[in-house]
């Protein structure tokens, strides 16, 4: 048979057509797999393997399927039996107190008032003259033991001004809602008469100073009180502001956390987080909230609008209230007295009017509103200024996504509340490890058995909760959360069976609390928390099972490698 000339004319460029159409086959430059790997995905628990193109998921499924995106360029990342997951997402936290905290004196480890003073004492020994030693982390409750001498249930000053006569102290409490100060730094800020103005209770609004019976300040400053001191503290320089950031990007690296809900930012920071951004160093994903004490901050972004990059670093679309106090330093907003101070209600740290037209002014501009709420009372109250807003702007309701921030004591009456009103609690359930054995001193048994710490009635009534931990009120290790969700028990281990365990998340909701529903909290939801194609390359190794071990297991568990944007960041084995 003869062909023309044109048919091998035709039949080549019918061949050149077919292969220059044919799609090329996408590459992976990583492939994970040789360990457990769970997606929190609907669509599958766990696969054999994930292969990565830049900084996306481009495969999840068996190794099989993976390997055909592997080339000689591809590198291999075996897990030698341990265990991934998305990148953890730390859903309630303040970056830059995280890396102050490397920076100042970290008293979180302190288990005595003779501990604090022993670690000032020692400060005092490199202290320039009058230079200010400040730090964070004292909680009396947590003490094996209380000084002889106490107000309120809290420490005086005295022992601390002994051993720091001529350098001003200010020690945060863990919570952040109250400060211990030395006589320098009350003498500074001229506080040390106060008896001889026959004063017995100082009070400033949405907060309080502890005085004894003569009226003399014992050096307690509670809630906004604070300020009293801190007025006069020397600012944050530059520098120091960038080596705390770096700090904090470590401690996040070395936890597994790939990205970081910042409660609370001003302007300073924000124009701090632009600059290390610029300068390629945003190595951890922040979904930022504005701070509601600054109003003229929230106008200008009203008027901006919200701020989602492209690369995902760096967010601003939310907006932090601080409504009431802590439930440590009896600061918490509550319905009732306190049972262990008869007669004290707490704090309302913000005017609900306020609260009321910032809900307003959020949905308007689009901003979600995240409310920090301890006591039964603030919470009820932060609910009934929503629910206002939402009423008066049913059209832009749609999506809010309304946060509130602890959520840690409910009135049960409130409690179905979060989901009639689509809003989500961010709860870290690592506090209520550390505060429910005394926690019980401040509430009773009653209100404790019936709202605090209701992590499974909330999830049962519909809305997700948003885990973390608070950092750096608790340290930002996501183990002890997880265990805590898991256990109800304290970091030791007790009580047997754990409080109020009809409460308890299961570890797959332990897990997606993390994940999938932290990144739902900061409307990301389709681009992270869970290893599914499309999404960005972050996920977190352990060297142990934590969906399957023992329970009492769980907090020897380690971060062993945190992969961030397609990159390990961190390796405990280099």
């Amino acid at each position: 048979m003869k062909f023309s000339p044109l048919y091998f004319t035709i039949t080549f460029l019918l061949l050149l057509t077919s292969s220059c159409s044919e799609t090329p086959k996408e590459t992976a430059t990583m492939l994970v797999y040789g360990g457990t790997i769970y997606t929190v995905d609907s669509t599958s628990t766990t696969v054999q393997a994930v292969a990565i193109k830049n900084n996306k998921i481009l495969y999840a499924g068996n190794l099989s399927g993976a390997e055909q995106y592997k080339t000689e360029e591809t590198k291999v990342l075996d897990l030698k039996g341990k265990t991934m997951t998305p990148g953890f997402i730390e859903g309630h936290g303040h970056f830059m107190g995280l890396g102050y905290n490397e920076l100042n004196l970290d008293l979180m480890n302190t288990s005595s008032y003779q501990d604090i003073i022993d670690a000032v004492a020692e400060r005092v020994k490199t202290a320039k003259p009058g230079e200010w030693i400040v730090g964070r982390g004292w909680h009396q409750s947590k003490w094996d033991s209380m000084p002889s001498e106490v107000v309120h249930g809290f420490q005086t000053h005295h022992l601390l001004s002994e051993v720091s006569p001529d350098n001003p102290v200010f020690l945060k409490h863990a919570s952040g809602h109250a400060g211990f100060a030395n006589s320098k730094a009350m003498e500074i800020a001229g506080l040390t008469n106060l008896a001889l103005d026959g004063i017995k209770k100082f009070e400033v609004e949405g907060g309080e100073v502890l005085v004894d019976a003569l009226g003399r300040p014992i050096g307690i400053f509670n809630e906004r009180a604070q300020t009293l001191i801190t007025q006069h503290i020397p600012e944050r320089t530059p520098e120091s502001d960038k080596k705390a950031f770096e700090l904090a990007i470590k401690a996040c690296h070395k936890n597994g956390i790939t990205s970081f809900h910042d409660a609370g930012i001003p302007k300073e920071t924000i124009d701090l987080y632009d600059e290390m951004k610029s300068n390629g160093k945003m190595d951890v994903r922040i979904y930022a909230m504005l701070t509601g004490w600054d109003k003229d901050l929230l106008i200008d972004w009203y008027k901006k609008g919200i701020m989602v990059d492209d690369d995902h670093l760096f967010t601003i679309r939310s907006i932090k209230l601080n409504c009431d106090g802590a439930l440590g330093s009896r600061g918490a907003w509550l319905l009732e007295p306190y049972t262990d101070r008869p007669g004290h209600f707490g704090h309302e740290t913000l005017p609900m009017e306020f609260v009321k037209e910032t809900a307003v002014s959020g949905l308007k501009n689009g901003f979600q509103v995240c409310s920090h709420a301890i006591g039964d009372r603030a919470n009820r109250e932060i609910l009934d200024r929503y629910e206002f807003a939402f009423e008066s702007l049913p059209n832009a309701t749609k999506d809010h996504r309304f946060r509130i921030e602890h959520a840690q004591h409910l009135h049960p009456e409130d409690i179905p509340r979060f989901a009639e009103l689509n809003v989500i609690p961010a709860m870290q359930a690592v506090h209520m490890s550390s505060d429910r054995p005394w926690a019980i001193d401040r509430l009773g048994e009653k209100r404790i058995k019936e709202g605090a710490y209701m992590w499974q009635s909330l999830l049962q009534s519909g809305v997700p909760i948003v885990n973390g931990t608070d950092v750096p009120v608790e340290p930002i290790n996501p183990i002890a959360s997880f265990y805590a969700s898991v256990s109800r028990k304290t970091l030791k281990g007790t009580p047997e069976g754990g409080y109020e365990p009809d409460q308890k998340m299961t570890r797959a909701q332990a897990l997606k609390s993390y994940t999938l529903d932290a990144a739902y909290g900061a409307f990301e939801e389709d681009i992270k928390g869970s290893i599914t194609v499309g999404k960005l390359a972050d996920f977190t190794i352990f060297d142990n099972d934590i969906m399957t071990i023992p329970e009492d297991e769980i907090l020897t568990t380690k971060v062993v490698m945190t992969i961030f944007n397609g990159e390990v960041v961190y390796n405990s084995e280099k």
